[in-house]
């Protein structure tokens, strides 16, 4: 039965929304700002943020117009994923965009959305950063019989300037998914290896809570969420690659010894070669899973191919990249260090390679 060839080619659109955000982000977010900023106790930048979800309209750029957002699909969502890898922005992008805002489209929870979607506030789904897609339902929050939450959460992405915490909670008639405002819970930062994406522990003691969805609809919008969530990593994840490639080459073209140019040896030609085929295949991974989002097509395979495959391409990526660029690169006024401890952290979150690997042999029907 034959198929409707699928354009992973990026559309125009997409190219402008790329173009706007990537020269916002080379105004507000140089290398410079970066390393600056990653030295502060605030640590993220929530005034480069409100200039991304106000003017910019990433906030709500995939939420359905009938619940305040653009209506836009995951196609541009990785679009703004990837730019942001390239830059590495500390902005909460991930955590209330990608995982807490999904996690209410599907739950229906059209007050809370709105307030996302406006840039009004900023949300964080309380699970750990390292739940993967099929995990199944977190149990360690629980729902008292008043409709209060108790419990604790640790490592979750960009709680720490998060207005609404999305938990999911086990309660005596099944799973639930609430909202539970910040103040009422302690959200206590932790010392995250990741520089430019803090992680943090959420502990909720009978904290009032609004219950958007329970029992089936529940585990469906969390897993929604996951899903998602890992198929945009795998678009940052080639943003990441791809700044330390562009990066590697321009430094080797005009570091000189010899009397020639460093990249002009031959095993290092190699090694940019292997990057770059590298990039590519991360390029069509990601593209694969931003389309099958969109569409609906065959979703989970699509977003375990990609996170098999693109978090060891943009470990190796910063490695090379450090490596390449000699003494500089090993400093702590570079800002290399930062992409190599993003690519990391990535390389953890929403599942491992190797976990994702044993998901896709599921989903094929292949032995284990």
């Amino acid at each position: 039965m034959s198929q409707t060839p699928r354009d992973l080619l990026y559309s125009d659109v997409e190219e402008d929304l790329r173009a706007s955000v990537r020269d916002l982000l080379k105004d507000k977010a140089g290398p410079e700002a970066l390393l600056a900023r990653v030295e502060t106790a605030e640590g993220y930048d929530l005034k480069l943020w409100r200039t991304l979800a106000d003017e910019v309209g990433v906030a709500g750029l995939a939420v359905p117009e009938e619940l305040g957002g653009h209506g836009a699909s995951a196609r541009e969502v990785a679009v703004v994923a990837e730019e942001l890898g390239r830059s590495v922005a500390p902005v909460p992008f991930l955590g209330s965009v990608v995982l807490a805002t999904t996690a209410l489209v599907h739950a229906g929870a059209r007050d809370f959305v709105g307030r996302l979607a406006a840039g009004q506030a900023i949300g964080a789904l309380a699970v750990p950063l390292s739940t993967a897609p099929g995990a199944g339902f977190p149990s360690s929050v629980t729902a008292n019989p008043d409709g209060t939450l108790t419990g604790r959460v640790g490592t979750v992405a960009d709680a720490s300037v998060a207005d609404l915490l999305v938990v999911p909670a086990a309660g005596p008639d099944g799973p639930g998914l609430y909202v539970v405002e910040a103040t009422a819970a302690t959200v206590s930062e932790l010392v995250s290896f990741d520089l430019t994406r803090r992680v943090a522990d959420v502990e909720l003691s009978n904290a009032a809570a609004v219950l958007v969805a329970s029992g089936p609809e529940a585990a469906s919008a969390l897993e929604n969420a996951l899903l998602f969530g890992a198929g945009i990593l795998a678009s940052e994840q080639t943003g990441v690659a791809e700044w330390a490639l562009t990066e590697t080459v321009a430094y080797l073209k005009g570091r000189y010894q010899f009397g020639r140019p460093v990249g002009g040896f031959q095993s290092l030609k190699h090694r940019l070669a292997n990057l770059y085929t590298n990039l590519v295949l991360a390029r069509a991974a990601a593209r694969n899973a931003a389309d099958a989002l969109a569409t609906g097509t065959d979703v989970p395979i699509a977003v375990a191919v990609a996170q098999a495959r693109n978090a060891p391409i943009a470990v190796k990526a910063t490695e090379e990249a450090i490596q390449l660029h000699g003494g500089i690169g090993m400093t702590w006024e570079h800002p290399a260090h930062l992409y190599l401890k993003r690519a990391k952290a990535d390389e953890i979150a929403l599942g491992t390679p190797g976990r994702h690997r044993a998901r896709l042999a599921d989903l094929v029907d292949l032995p284990a």
